[in-house]
């Protein structure tokens, strides 16, 4: 593209010098006339350095404190030195730093091209590679409650946080329920991915948070005309909670989820909201009182990343929705290490270290 812009501008001076006529110039410049914009970059000339931003800087563009951001790095496994597929060479704090940037908020790439120094080609494939990254090494954690902070000694923790602000059931640990986010009209397929009980083409994920403010489990993207019935079933949870689900006794312990979710020793639900008794309209009060903390979590998402928020960004079949979603999630477990949340301040648990989280150590 470089190139392409010096032809242009040689054109220009042979014109000036007429060497060119105007009916010569036109023709050329319009042949040479690329079809994406260029943005001017100091290539040579300037080198991204964190140690020049403060941390209320970096808090705004990347959602991280400086030294914050470094512990991210070394606990996400990201190597010294990034080798993109071109061949190309950059350092893996500022590929990172690169990654968070584009989360934060919906920026366009040629808006980051003078802060980097990169072109918009090269800017892409750094997101690119270390979304991969991130969702191949890390999804793990959320994919499976099989994790060394979700032994039954923790979840009897956590149940009984739940139970001393006010919850009904003095065995439920966590909660389940699903989400829906709005992408962009295909142009394919759109019936499958209409919701209509939202009126938008959407994909829909399934999470389960805890009270110390972490999500546990993130199962998606699914189709979003799918119900959460559906969704439960694909994800395979309810298996894993009749294996993992019980408190160091072995009593069982519980999720517990709306009127969509079946009832199952293991997940609980609200009573019907007609013909029932004062009894279980007090009970589905106290359980909806501490049950509003998992969309606190959902909110967490989309207000530390809010690139998955931007509906217009979210292409599917033209971009990894669903990849980025999940690391979204992942980053906000980490945003949640290190700085705690709503739903961990309002039942009184920390969440485990950063290092803790990702490395188990």
């Amino acid at each position: 593209m470089a190139n392409l812009h010096r032809v242009r501008d040689s054109l220009v001076n042979a014109y000036i010098s007429d060497i060119l006529d105007e009916e010569e110039f036109i023709l050329l410049f319009d042949i040479n006339a690329p079809s994406n914009p260029y943005f001017q970059y100091e290539q040579d000339g300037y080198k991204f350095d964190l140690d020049n931003l403060n941390d209320d800087e970096c808090n705004s563009f990347f959602r991280f404190r400086k030294d914050d951001i470094i512990r991210l790095k070394s606990a996400l496994g990201i190597p010294d030195k990034v080798i993109l597929d071109n061949g190309s060479v950059i350092k893996g704090l500022e590929a990172l730093c690169v990654m968070l940037q584009r989360y934060a908020y919906p920026c366009r790439y040629g808006d980051m091209v003078r802060f980097y120094g990169r072109s918009v080609p090269q800017l892409s494939m750094i997101s690119k590679w270390m979304t991969n990254f991130i969702f191949n090494t890390h999804r793990h954690l959320i994919s499976s409650l099989d994790r060394d902070w979700l032994t039954p000694p923790h979840l009897a923790i956590f149940a009984n946080a739940i139970y001393q602000k006010g919850a009904s059931l003095n065995n439920c640990w966590g909660f389940v329920d699903g989400t829906v986010r709005p992408v962009c009209r295909p142009s394919q397929h759109q019936r499958i991915l209409y919701n209509g009980h939202k009126r938008v083409h959407a994909l829909k994920y399934q999470s389960v948070t805890v009270p110390n403010g972490l999500i546990a489990h993130l199962y998606g993207p699914v189709e979003g005309r799918r119900h959460d019935a559906y969704i439960l079933r694909q994800s395979g949870l309810l298996t894993e909670l009749e294996a993992r689900s019980h408190d160091p006794d072995g009593n069982p312990l519980c999720l517990y989820g709306d009127l969509a979710y079946p009832l199952r020793p293991q997940l609980q639900a609200p009573f019907p909201t007609t013909n029932i008794t004062r009894l279980q309209e007090n009970f589905n009060a106290a359980m909806t009182k501490v049950r509003i903390s998992v969309e606190w979590t959902f909110g967490d998402i989309v207000n530390h990343f809010k690139y998955t928020d931007f509906r217009k960004s979210q292409k599917v079949l033209h971009s990894a929705c669903g990849k980025m979603y999940i690391v979204s999630g992942l980053l906000t477990n980490a945003h949640t290490c290190l700085y705690r949340n709503n739903t961990s301040a309002y039942f009184e648990l920390d969440p485990p270290s950063l290092e803790n989280y990702f490395l188990g150590a």
